[in-house]
């Protein structure tokens, strides 16, 4: 239902800002247990994605055109959608503040609307996108544009970055280096191939278990690690990139790079909507308690995937978990009751470290492993493979977003 005939001012109960992974799956998960819940969506985008595959589409194992659908499709049909953007929250009266200029009031606030990609704040890299060889698997305007770079290229520089923490799936800036390595690999351009990985940290991998295995692979396709090294600016017809560069006593220095392909992936942060409100935390994300994910100070209030300032992984993986336990949550707040769920800090990355193999790294707060199935989680397999392309987005479209929660197992409060 869209919301065509309101006024300026919406008196709404259960509102949830953002149609994204968490958005939807959270609406869907809510009235699969009570239909009769008024909830209304507040969404800008006319597009739903499924972002986890436009590594696949970069690496030349997936259609983009599979990975995104109208929102209006994938939007459950009891919510009300309102298509705006919210620029501000004042959450001691209750009331949201629209692109339109309407207000919207609440009972209760579910904040998920995702982490914003910020592509200006590398110098040039916007003018660059898309050409010169300067790509991201973050875009998908630009996934394909990776893997038509990547089959043309047989010789000379490929640079790779990762931004500093946190960032959505903090796997995929590798996941294009090996997808693209196994590729020249596989067609005898890696020989003459300089590849190299920047990143803003100083680990391959934020949980140490999976490092081993990973190394094994950046050691197989030859590729060198540059540690605390950060991208700062491109000049695309130039061919060069800028990185501030840190050393052992924190000294920076900026260091140019020539390339002839540039996988970038971009700094990220909180929507200033969030950030500047009373709900974020020191850094801008949405503060919430990490096992319940109800704010703080605002008990009407939960945050729920890559807006919460929580320490796991920003994955879907994580928000499969998380809707369960607010969904839960939120309706035992309402009838006055404990809250029953915590969230474990799950998540979940599927390694692609090379085509038709992954390391499926499953894990939660403090880097401890979660596995869901009983094998060696560092040895690369077909079946994470076929999890990951073929199993994982049908799910999706039909599993997750229609409030069907397989393989979300939760612990109780103690």
């Amino acid at each position: 239902m869209n919301d065509q005939h309101w006024g300026p001012s919406i008196s709404a109960d259960i509102v949830v800002i953002g149609g994204g992974t968490a958005g939807i799956g959270f609406v869907a998960s809510l009235l699969k247990r009570d239909p009769a819940l008024n909830i209304t969506v507040i969404e800008p985008s006319a597009q739903h994605y499924y972002q986890p595959a436009w590594t696949l589409v970069g690496g030349g194992a997936y259609d983009v055109k599979d990975t995104v659908r109208p929102m209006s499709k994938v939007m459950p049909r009891q919510a009300t959608w309102i298509q705006a953007a919210v620029t501000g929250i004042d959450p001691d009266t209750r009331q949201l503040t629209l692109n339109d200029q309407r207000t919207v009031t609440y009972q209760n606030l579910i904040v998920c609307p995702g982490l914003r990609l910020a592509w200006e704040k590398i110098e040039g890299l916007q003018e660059s996108l898309g050409q010169h060889g300067v790509t991201s698997n973050y875009s998908y305007q630009h996934a394909q544009y990776t893997w038509d770079q990547v089959q043309k290229l047989r010789g000379g520089k490929a640079l790779f970055t990762q931004p500093a923490m946190p960032i959505k799936c903090a796997g995929a800036p590798q996941k294009a280096l090996y997808l693209s390595c196994d590729h020249w690999r596989k067609n005898a351009a890696l020989n003459n191939i300089n590849v190299e990985f920047n990143l803003a940290g100083a680990a391959l991998f934020g949980v140490a278990t999976f490092v081993p295995p990973l190394m094994k692979y950046i050691e197989k396709y030859n590729a060198q690690l540059a540690f605390n090294s950060n991208l700062v600016k491109v000049d695309g017809p130039a061919k060069t990139a800028w990185f501030e560069v840190k050393d052992a006593d924190g000294n920076v220095t900026r260091e140019a790079k020539t390339f002839d392909l540039l996988h970038v992936v971009p700094p990220q942060v909180s929507p200033d909507f969030i950030a500047q409100s009373p709900l974020a935390d020191a850094a801008g994300w949405c503060e919430v308690n990490p096992h319940s994910l109800q704010h703080p100070r605002y008990p009407e209030v939960f945050g729920l995937g890559d807006i919460c300032g929580t320490t796991n992984a920003k994955t879907a993986a994580a928000v499969r978990k998380q809707v369960v336990v607010v969904a839960e949550n939120l309706l035992a707040l309402r009838k006055h009751q404990p809250l029953p769920l915590k969230y474990d800090g799950y998540g979940s990355c599927p390694l692609t470290v090379e085509k038709g193999k992954v390391i499926l790294a499953e894990f939660g707060y403090g880097g401890k492993l979660l596995p869901t199935f009983a094998l060696d989680a560092t040895v690369p397999r077909r079946s994470a493979w076929f999890l990951k392309a073929t199993l994982l987005p049908w799910f999706y479209w039909n599993g997750m977003l229609k409030g069907r929660e397989w393989l979300t197992g939760l612990s109780k409060v103690d």
